[in-house]
């Protein structure tokens, strides 16, 4: 049992789950990656079959969450410094995509109609303790 891959973490494009596998390999668990391929030949079905997954050794499992955990997942500005929320100024701050106007909606339906990705998105910001949305200039 100690030999079966299990899946710790799960990623939308596989350029997410290369970095995280070079950490990985790099404490010297070794990373399987599914569904990478399928997804870089079409980021559009990312969500539909659950994204990349990342997996190791059910032995090493508790070693590679650990490892995850330790790497920080929120928004850092062209600094390197975390983004401080305007609201609460907590640190706990998230980067989405938005379809707020015109331009954005007319952009993903473009997308979804000639099976690309859009070739504009907004981005807006969302503190997860105070669940402000908010944008840097």
């Amino acid at each position: 049992m100690q030999d079966t891959f299990v899946t710790v973490a799960r990623y939308t494009y596989s350029s997410e789950a290369q970095i995280i596998k070079g950490r990985l390999e790099a404490e010297g668990i070794p990373v399987f990656l599914r569904d990478n391929i399928t997804i870089d030949t079409d980021p559009l079905v990312s969500n539909a079959i659950g994204g990349v997954k990342l997996k190791v050794l059910a032995r090493d499992k508790n070693k590679a969450k650990d490892i995850l955990n330790s790497i920080t997942n929120y928004t850092i500005d062209n600094e390197g410094s975390l983004v401080s929320c305007p609201n609460c100024n907590n640190k706990h701050v998230s980067l989405y995509s938005t379809i707020s106007d015109f331009k954005s909606f007319f952009s993903f339906l473009i997308g979804f109609v000639t099976g690309t990705l859009p070739f504009t998105a907004r981005y807006k910001y969302r503190c997860e303790d105070c669940k402000t949305s908010f944008t840097i200039k």
